[in-house]
């Protein structure tokens, strides 16, 4: 079932970062184009404020991550007005949690993409590869620079092994250094490299595909993808046949089996 045409939806946004949804797709988009989209606390606020009504929404069901303008996906922290670009911490001493982002491992079981339409560094790198597909513009660039000013990046690091080769994987990490939409495609950090024209409609279109699946059958699927890679084999499937049982009893369920055996397209209402 493709996205149905609605009008954006009407809900508050912020203005930093912003959140719009047509029909079931939300697109979150970095907007400080004056600023290389670099990330203060205005944007910070912004930024897990979206990402919470994405996770909230039962009307959105893919989300994709962009920047505004045609030179920046995000520039990483903004270095001439840092504070808050890291987000609150409630707490005291150890009970500080550590995951206050999308990018620090909030939790998202709802097909990601970034749609990366210039430099991504640093922030928007870490968010890049926690997010499920990356598309990216012919002009896109990526690069964790922060080693070069005396900084470790952490999630970075923690994230980009799991998903490219070790070396590649050090190479960008210990170096700071950029590497085009090519080199990211041919170690894997990009799923497809698009002309900078069509990023969008591309997005737009994966987007499109991922709406056919049942909503919560995908989301459940991801779930036991993430969840499983940390499990020994016994303990993943008993895992993954509960979510499977979960997922059976659900309407969506029923609506597909019936669909299927008359022949016609279902119709998801995520329930």
């Amino acid at each position: 079932m493709e996205t149905p045409a609605t009008t954006p939806d009407d809900g508050p946004h912020g203005t930093a970062a912003t959140y719009v949804r047509h029909g079931h797709v939300a697109t979150i988009t970095y907007d400080r184009p004056e600023a290389a989209n670099a990330v203060n606390g205005a944007m910070r606020r912004d930024l897990n404020a979206a990402w919470e009504r994405f996770r909230a929404d039962e009307e959105a069901w893919v989300a994709i991550l962009t920047g505004s303008g045609d030179r920046h996906f995000c520039g990483g922290a903004d270095l001439v007005d840092p504070a808050g670009s890291t987000g609150d911490f409630a707490g005291s001493f150890w009970e500080v949690p550590t995951v206050n982002s999308f990018e620090s491992g909030l939790e998202v079981f709802k097909p990601t993409i970034a749609a990366v339409n210039g430099a991504c560094v640093g922030y928007g790198l870490t968010a890049v590869v926690s997010c499920d597909f990356v598309v990216a513009s012919d002009r896109a660039t990526f690069s964790w620079p922060e080693v070069t000013i005396g900084i470790p990046t952490i999630v970075g690091a923690i994230r980009l092994p799991r998903k490219v080769a070790w070396a590649d994987a050090m190479e960008l990490l210990l170096t700071g250094e950029a590497i085009d939409a090519g080199r990211a495609r041919d170690i894997g950090l990009a799923w497809r490299v698009v002309p900078h024209h069509e990023l969008m409609a591309e997005a737009r279109a994966l987007a499109d595909r991922l709406c056919r699946a049942a909503p919560l059958a995908a989301r459940a699927t991801k779930e036991v993808a993430v969840r499983t890679r940390d499990m020994g084999w016994t303990e993943a499937v008993r895992f993954g046949e509960t979510m499977r049982r979960v997922a059976g009893a659900t309407a969506d369920a029923t609506e597909g089996r019936e669909a299927r055996l008359e022949g016609r397209a279902p119709e998801w209402e995520g329930r």
